[in-house]
């Protein structure tokens, strides 16, 4: 098994800076992109694991990511850069468009921009799902629980706080029993 890759504070920083400069709202695929096929600090399952426990934890999945990632490979101060790299941009970002907004916001054309950067942030998380899917392909019982995920909260939009303490257990069961 090769030894984990050496990533420096600065590395953090600037990684999870381009991250929050790769797109707006929806960066978990620009994350994925860096940590695992660019700069490959994670591998794909390393990623896989990480992001179930980071929609496991409360808040944002990829604040939860930075800091997980920025944690393992430089501690409490990893984490704090690492989030702080993800967060500086769209904070400045958000409050200069804040100020657009409230100003030109009743115009058709921004209306109509902000429709069509909904749908292609829901292509992004569709692609993105589709790409993490992948490496379970041959694990039958890793497809099945997404799948009955998937059925209870996109399909029956069940509450995920009501479907997840219910499945995690019985996955991690399944996958221990397995191995």
């Amino acid at each position: 098994m090769p030894s984990p890759p050496r990533v420096s504070r600065t590395e953090l920083f600037w990684g999870f800076l381009t991250v929050s400069l790769s797109g707006f709202g929806g960066v978990m695929p620009f994350a994925r992109r860096m940590l695992v096929e660019r700069r490959r600090w994670l591998t794909e399952r390393e990623f896989l694991d990480l992001l179930g426990l980071c929609q496991f934890l409360p808040g944002p999945n990829i604040v939860n990511m930075s800091i997980c990632v920025g944690s393992r490979f430089q501690g409490g101060a990893g984490a704090a850069i690492a989030c702080a790299g993800l967060l500086i941009a769209p904070f400045c970002l958000v409050l200069a468009l804040g100020a657009l907004y409230s100003r030109f916001g009743e115009l058709t054309a921004v209306r109509g921009a902000l429709g069509g950067l909904g749908a292609a942030a829901a292509g992004l998380v569709v692609s993105t799902g589709l790409r993490m899917l992948w490496p379970y392909r041959g694990n039958g019982h890793a497809m099945a629980f997404a799948a009955v995920t998937f059925v209870a909260v996109a399909l029956l939009r069940w509450p995920l706080h009501w479907v997840l303490p219910v499945l995690a257990p019985l996955s991690i069961a399944v996958a221990w029993r397995r191995s």
